[in-house]
């Protein structure tokens, strides 16, 4: 399975059972998503767990529900999009995470830095 994806099925799932925290495998790219959730508030933050031998990342996630966390790109379908393409999802109320060459970043940003990429997921 896709370890992007199964992230963002975690804190789904943690989020139905309405539990205050999630653990998922550590990778850069996991702990950048997690950076961009914890700056637009989805995420009440995270913090990095390297006791155990292996790095784990353990979200803290709010009490009310992410109604849409979704992947966009997948491992077998890439999905990039150019600057002047980039739409802000459901009106202006949603993000997209773009990777970008200059590392994953929100879509306004992206739009206003004139930057495209591939598209890591939606969250409204």
């Amino acid at each position: 399975m896709d370890p992007i994806s199964e992230m963002l099925t975690t804190i789904r799932n943690c989020q139905a059972a309405r539990r205050l925290a999630a653990k998922v495998s550590y990778s850069k790219i996991k702990e950048s998503i997690c950076i961009i959730l914890a700056e637009k508030r989805i995420i009440e933050g995270y913090k990095v767990d390297d006791s155990s031998g292996r790095k784990i990342i353990q979200i803290l996630l709010y009490q009310e529900k992410v109604n849409h966390l979704r992947r966009v790109s997948k491992p077998g379908r890439r999905i990039y999009i150019k600057a002047k393409n980039i739409r802000v999802p459901l009106s202006g109320l949603g993000y997209m995470i773009i990777s970008t060459p200059q590392g994953l970043i929100e879509s306004r940003e992206a739009k206003k830095l004139g930057l495209g990429g591939e598209i890591i997921c939606e969250v409204w």
